[in-house]
């Protein structure tokens, strides 16, 4: 048994047999679906009681947590933004559970607290997770989020004076808020409910449907705008122009990069009383079209129309069809527009990925390129102005640098941006480490990006632990970004950080998303596993002292690799991952990710989930090979990636290879309660999380702390 453990013994059902396509597929764990149990409720108790005494043991736990919570102890700040008249900024002063929200008179006056999450939850596991003012900022609606559920809950306030008003939305989930110019109300969504909505239920979320909310009265009284009943698993994007007088619907599917585009006409409704008559400018799935600006009926949109890096277009409204439409920037040859915006009325500000590093640039209505703003090597992860607004802010980070913001006064002629606030961490010396970015080639030859970050003038020697992380999926691009905890890693156990840009992400634009997509999926595991041989072979490490790191679908591609290739990791860590690839649709919002993996009721969807599908290909290792030590980390309200796939998937390992004479290495569970996907988790239990996580990276490959 591994470091003298010893798994529980837990019930299989050998008479849980589904037929998919012709082949009978066991689910002997099928009882862990049900959370509400006491059996499953046993089951966490069981394996909690395992892992936590074994977790607290690690050497290193106390060492990490205590330098974890000295270096994360330093300000961090959001990007101001401008509503009406004011300046809103989030501020977090170190250690404090969730970040603050402060208002200022203008950017010289002295900073109030406007509104403090903290003061919502004794343990800071109530979260703002989403926030709408109205166009003139005299009314602030804001979305809390519970124990880290995707329900959420919107509050309204009157800015000035800060008065709370009485009205209260439920049952919101993935939400808009959208303010009309009136001020009367705002457009939001939610989902019909069945007896428990609270992020611990795993029915799946289907019928949201659009509703207008009036200031002032009850949420009974709401009015049903749009609806899609014929389409169960739509979603509904909703937006108010900058105008006013336009209502963008963008309905999806899924999560694919694609959506229908309706709009209505908000100043003939003469108040809204019931489901609005949308004009449909596309009424198919082919690409992606999201709102950027409008000057009355000529809209400019970001799409992926034949443009798989993306594109500025032109629809007029009174003449939307496709024929009418005229492009505006050009797809760059070989960079990806991320985002666009519009400032002082009629300038653009359009953010592109340049081999995963952020360039942004300044353009007028015309799509004429005026400048590129000067930015170092990293990502734009903040930025605030609107059409109204004659100043933008930007916030730039990289691995080695915490947060610069910077602002820039479109009123000068120069368009000069100058530090705003720059972030020191106490502790750090960044000239210390360095980052490269390397191209190596995958099991197809295709070369794919990865960023190295170490401490300078390290030996190649094969002898440093190497953190690999990877995610490779929906569109999402994973640029650099500030770790303290990766910075401890790096300063106090010798580590290497490298981070591998997976197919599958949004790196590259849509042709690049679309190759770890459906039966293109194993691409992504190949890409992280040779990550791994390219490392080796550069002697930055070598197996035993790699410890594979993801979560979400990331925590799916370590499932998949640690069956694929045991030998070529020392350790993994899987958060919150999807682990059955037959039922993953059947719970809340998982019928969403179809888009990506494709659907198991499908026949030839089928014959490529079950080649990879992490629950369904453990099995003991050949030729002497043991599983890597692993750690599963999940939340009991994880309402996205619900527990159940971790609870099986890991039942399913010890049964099968924890008895295995080979695998001294520990497959360990870590369940979290209050706690969801990883949104707006409180600092306190992020620290908690990030200590357990290296303490046992570091007994897994019998690192010692280096002061």
């Amino acid at each position: 048994m591994a470091s003298g453990l010893s798994y529980p013994i837990v019930q299989r059902d050998e008479s849980a047999v589904k037929d998919y396509h012709g082949a009978k597929i066991c689910d002997p764990y099928v009882w862990l679906e049900d959370p509400d149990s006491e059996k499953t409720k046993s089951f966490v108790e069981q394996q909690n009681a395992i892992t936590m005494p074994y977790l607290a043991a690690c050497e290193t736990r106390e060492n990490f947590k205590h330098r974890l919570t000295e270096m994360w102890d330093y300000p961090k700040y959001g990007c101001p933004f401008k509503r009406g008249s004011k300046y809103f900024y989030l501020h977090n002063s170190g250690l404090q559970n969730q970040s603050v929200m402060y208002v200022q008179d203008s950017m010289e006056s002295e900073a109030q607290v406007f509104l403090d999450p903290n003061k919502l939850s004794e343990d800071g596991t109530v979260a703002l997770a989403g926030r709408s003012f109205s166009d003139d900022g005299e009314f602030f609606a804001y979305s809390l989020s519970n124990k880290g559920s995707d329900w959420v809950t919107i509050k309204f306030m009157k800015v000035d004076g800060q008065v709370h008003l009485p009205d209260t939305l439920e049952n919101a989930k993935f939400t808009s808020m959208a303010w009309t110019h009136d001020n009367k109300g705002l457009f939001y969504n939610r989902y019909p409910t069945g007896e428990k909505a609270d992020g611990t239920e795993t029915d799946l979320n289907l019928n949201q449907k659009l509703y207008y909310h009036v200031l002032g009265t009850s949420q009974s009284e709401d009015v049903l705008c749009s609806e899609f009943p014929e389409h169960p698993k739509w979603s509904i994007g909703a937006e108010v122009s900058d105008c006013g007088r336009y209502l963008i619907l963008t309905p999806h599917e899924g999560c694919a990069p694609v959506n229908r585009l309706f709009y209505c006409v908000l100043e003939n409704q003469g108040g809204i009383t019931g489901l609005l008559p949308f004009v449909k400018v596309v009424d198919n799935f082919d690409a992606e079209y999201e709102y950027i600006t409008n000057e009355g009926t000529l809209f400019t949109f970001k799409t992926n129309l034949k443009s798989p890096r993306y594109k500025l277009i032109t629809i007029d409204f009174s003449k939307p069809e496709m024929e009418n439409w005229t492009t505006l920037v050009e797809e760059d040859e070989k960079d990806v527009l991320e985002w666009a915006a519009c400032v002082k009325q009629k300038l653009l500000v359009l953010c592109y990925l340049h081999d995963v590093k952020s360039v942004l640039r300044l353009h007028k209505h015309t799509g004429e390129r005026l400048m590129t703003f000067p930015l170092d090597i990293g990502s734009i992860v903040g930025y605030s102005g609107k059409k109204k607004d004659s100043e933008i802010f930007y916030q730039f980070t990289s691995f080695l640098t915490p947060g610069v913001i910077y602002h820039c006064d479109l009123t000068q002629e120069d368009f000069q941006p100058k530090v705003f606030r720059e972030t020191n961490v106490k502790g750090f010396d960044s000239s210390q480490y360095q980052t490269v970015q390397v191209f190596y080639p995958s099991k197809d030859g295709t070369k794919i990006p990865m960023f190295i970050v170490h401490k300078k003038g390290i030996e190649l020697d094969g002898s440093h632990p190497l953190y690999l992380y990877g995610y490779g999926g929906f569109n999402i691009s994973i640029t650099p970004s500030f770790s303290v905890s990766r910075i401890v890693f790096m300063r106090h156990l010798g580590g290497i950080i490298a981070i591998p840009n997976l197919r599958g992400g949004g790196e590259y634009g849509e042709t690049w998303h679309q190759a770890g997509c459906f039966g293109n999926k194993q691409n992504v595991f190949d890409d992280f596993q040779y990550a791994a041989i390219y490392l080796s072979q550069q002697k930055y490490t070598s197996p035993e002292k790699i410890t594979i790191c993801g979560g979400s679908n990331g925590g799916l591609l370590v499932g998949a690799c640690i069956n694929q290739r045991p030998d070529l990791f020392g350790c993994a860590v899987s958060q919150v991952p999807v682990m059955d690839m037959l039922k993953f649709h059947k719970f809340t919002i998982g019928h969403a990710w179809t888009t990506d993996y494709g659907s198991p009721d499908k026949e030839e969807d089928f014959q490529w989930l079950i080649k990879y599908s992490p629950l369904h290909n453990i099995k003991i290792p050949e030729n002497g090979v043991q599983y890597p030590s692993l750690l599963l980390l999940t939340a009991d309200h994880d309402d996205r990636v619900v527990p159940l796939h971790s609870l099986k998937y890991i039942a399913q390992l010890q049964q099968c290879v924890g008895s295995y004479e080979k695998q001294t290495n520990p497959l360990l569970i870590r369940i979290d309660t209050k706690a969801g996907h990883g949104f707006g988790k409180p600092t306190a239990k992020i620290i908690e999380e990030y200590s357990d996580i290296y303490g046992f990276i570091s007994r897994s490959l019998n690192l010692t702390w280096q002061d």
